[in-house]
């Protein structure tokens, strides 16, 4: 375990995953279908991830692969716009395409439509990870959509391969999408295979559930995964979070807010913790800061913009008494 706080403690990340562009409906509350005006940002969980990095502190390079037109260089200038380190975003030629998500600001029959047919972030090739320069880098991050496809598939878990040879520790966002998946069956395969080869992993308790066969086992699965030595963070929404580590496990809760939208709220959880713990706090804190993230993007609309700074995180907790109890 000293591995992984020491990695994360450089607060440098090389992140696995896709960029993407979001379009939200304009103003809040406005349903996608209705609306006249979109606005645009910067979307996809692991690039979520890195901007949420970025404007904590952190350092983050993305590692993924882009459409070769206007959209791709949207998203790369959008990255860029965050600080986020994009030397190993490729840009494609031909018919692959950056994932589009349409959704809205309103938690009324939310909806979400995320477009993703020849998805580029499926492109990434096993030559793409090994020129990564990984010692550059405190650990490894990946989102499991990663999985989802080939190449990208083999070449995260070469990937893996690099970041072990190189001494860094692999942090896992399981983030099942089942649309991405060809069957349930591969997807739980590959999923479990890749939290085997993880230091840390974090996932909500439907994500454990779906790795272990049913619901019902995901604290079983998450506790079978920390029984081999891997920190696990189970997520439980409204209930807060399990954390389990070297034999212990402790319960966190929430900061309530009113939402105008559920997504992004994983990616900025994991961004919030893994920058809390670099900068030296303890873990049970590290935690609820992060699930501080995660209620501020939410009470937000869009996902990369909506992530804070560090001077806002701390202005959103000096506002509470406390997190829920659980």
């Amino acid at each position: 375990m000293s591995r992984l706080m020491h990695g994360i403690g450089k607060g440098r990340f090389a992140v696995f995953g896709r960029a993407g562009m979001d379009m939200f409906a304009d103003p809040p509350g406005t349903k996608a279908e209705r609306a006249e005006t979109f606005r645009a940002d910067l979307g996809g969980s692991s690039a979520n991830i890195c901007a949420g990095l970025c404007k904590l502190g952190m350092a983050s390079a993305l590692v993924t692969s882009v459409s070769d037109d206007n959209v791709g260089r949207f998203c790369i200038n959008k990255l860029k716009d965050y600080g986020v380190d994009t030397r190993y975003v490729k840009s494609l030629g031909g018919e692959y395409r950056v994932s589009l998500a349409v959704y809205e600001s309103t938690m009324e029959d939310f909806q979400l439509c995320i477009y993703r047919n020849n998805a580029v972030d499926f492109q990434v090739t096993e030559a793409d990870v090994d020129r990564v320069d990984y010692g550059e880098f405190g650990a490894l991050i990946t989102a499991g959509t990663v999985f989802a496809a080939e190449p990208s598939r083999s070449s995260t878990f070469r990937a893996f391969e690099n970041a072990r040879k190189a001494g860094l520790p692999v942090i896992f966002d399981i983030d099942y999408r089942p649309y991405s998946w060809p069957s349930a069956e591969l997807a739980s395969e590959v999923l479990s295979r890749a939290g085997e080869e993880s230091d840390l992993i974090v996932g909500n308790d439907e994500e454990f559930g779906f790795m272990a066969g049913s619901i019902e086992k995901g604290l079983e699965k998450a506790r079978e995964l920390a029984a081999r030595g891997k920190m696990v963070i189970y997520k439980m929404g409204q209930q807060g979070a399990i954390t389990l580590v070297e034999g212990d496990e402790f319960r966190t809760g929430i900061y309530p807010v009113t939402a105008v939208k559920p997504n992004g709220a994983g990616d900025s959880f994991l961004a919030g913790l893994l920058a809390s713990i670099a900068t030296g706090h303890d873990l049970r804190t590290a935690v609820l800061r992060g699930s501080a993230c995660a209620s501020i993007v939410v009470s937000k609309p869009g996902c990369a913009g909506a992530m804070p700074t560090t001077t806002e995180l701390d202005a959103f907790l000096a506002s509470y008494h406390g997190p829920t109890q659980i």
